[in-house]
């Protein structure tokens, strides 16, 4: 496990300290701050955040999200618990070594862009770097770079004042990425940009994961963007953990009627790709296969067809009846026999494959990966039970 937070718990106030036993033995947040003055932020989260996960945190405001990602650097320190990083409790860490932590294995995009005004989007960039002592050339190099990656080149010599805001936080993107952390922590990143803007930077975070597979913890307030970003959600309410699961686990399971609530305007056919219906494939054979095996697996498994692959690419598939007339002719390919079926890439939205699923009278879809690779099918129960 990349992150694990255990039993957090965070009280504001002169004395927190004092407090945590009543907390602890289920003091609630008003009768907290009623009784003592002291404000409860956290109440005993917990989670497990795997390597190369987008993570998203989200509630309403006061809920506490905010403050929790700023336990994960120490930018708060918590009233009791841990916050362990591939095993190393942060907790535990010197101020030498938690300099060393945050120079070098996290990042922070701030919803405020943080960008110093009177320095280049080329001296922002490469602010990290020289933090970490690299000599200009080798950082210039590495902020060049970057800002390219988030379509910023041309800009090396504007000053943030001169960008758009929707071009400031792709410096602050940048600039997180150019130290190549292996955490990166994103705090409400795009709210303060205007809709269309957000989705292009939500879109070029996606496009910019599926290269850099980073931990990524994302803070928002946002369903839809939770449901677009995520792998994993967690729900904050008031400071305690309310669910945490995949985007379609929160959509079909919600835990309560706060979550219910949350989820009840959602166009979940916008947010939810093919890839939150993927279902894997039963039965995989190759162009390669002997007509006879192929028939003789399907039988066994009950199958009305299994797909055939062409290296890792799907080539289409192959019915009973297909199988059979290729053992009559005594066939010593399955070329001739297969049938083409329509695919559709992981990250294409469930409102795109709809239509498909309505017009192909039954017919599977498939779901391609980045390099075209096959990784399953469209399930159709699934995408009913999601969109309905």
């Amino acid at each position: 496990m990349k992150i694990q937070i255990k039993n957090i718990y965070k009280i504001f106030g002169k004395k927190p300290e004092a407090q945590l036993t009543q907390v602890k033995d289920g003091m609630g947040k008003d009768a907290l701050l009623d009784a003592t003055g002291h404000t409860l932020g956290l109440n005993d989260i917990s989670l497990d955040i795997e390597a190369g996960q987008i993570f998203v945190i989200m509630g309403l405001s006061g809920s506490g999200k905010s403050t929790l990602i700023r336990h994960f650097n120490r930018l708060i320190e918590p009233t009791d618990g841990h916050i362990l990083v591939d095993g190393e409790d942060v907790m535990a860490m010197n101020p030498q070594q938690l300099e060393d932590f945050r120079r070098h294995k996290i990042s922070m995009v701030f919803q405020r862009f943080g960008l110093l005004p009177h320095k280049t989007v080329l001296d922002n960039t490469a602010y990290g770097l020289q933090i970490q002592g690299l000599d200009k050339t080798t950082r210039d190099e590495k902020a060049n770079y970057w800002l390219e990656q988030v379509g910023l080149k041309g800009f090396e010599n504007q000053h943030p004042h001169q960008l758009s805001g929707g071009m400031q936080q792709r410096v602050g993107l940048a600039r997180a990425l150019t130290t190549d952390p292996e955490i990166l922590l994103m705090d409400e990143a795009f709210s303060a940009l205007d809709p269309l803007i957000r989705r292009e930077m939500q879109d070029q975070l996606l496009e910019l994961q599926k290269s850099l597979n980073k931990t990524i913890v994302f803070i928002t307030h946002d369903l839809d963007e939770a449901l677009r970003l995520g792998d994993k959600i967690a729900i904050l309410r008031d400071g305690e953990l309310v669910q945490t699961g995949s985007p379609e686990e929160i959509l079909l399971t919600p835990a309560d009627d706060y979550v219910q609530a949350f989820i009840q305007d959602v166009n979940r056919a916008k947010v939810l790709t093919a890839g939150h219906v993927l279902q894997p494939a039963q039965l995989t054979v190759t162009l390669k296969s002997q007509p006879a095996q192929v028939l003789e697996l399907i039988r066994n498994n009950g199958a009305d067809y299994a797909c055939v692959l062409d290296g890792s690419n799907l080539k289409g598939l192959i019915t009973q009846l297909d199988a059979q007339r290729a053992c009559k002719d005594q066939a010593s390919s399955l070329e001739s026999y297969v049938s083409g079926v329509h695919t559709v890439h992981c990250d294409t939205e469930l409102e795109q494959v709809l239509p498909e699923l309505l017009t192909k009278h039954g017919a599977p879809i498939g779901v391609t990966g980045n390099d075209g690779e096959f990784e399953g099918w469209v399930s159709r129960e699934k995408l009913i039970a999601l969109v309905a």
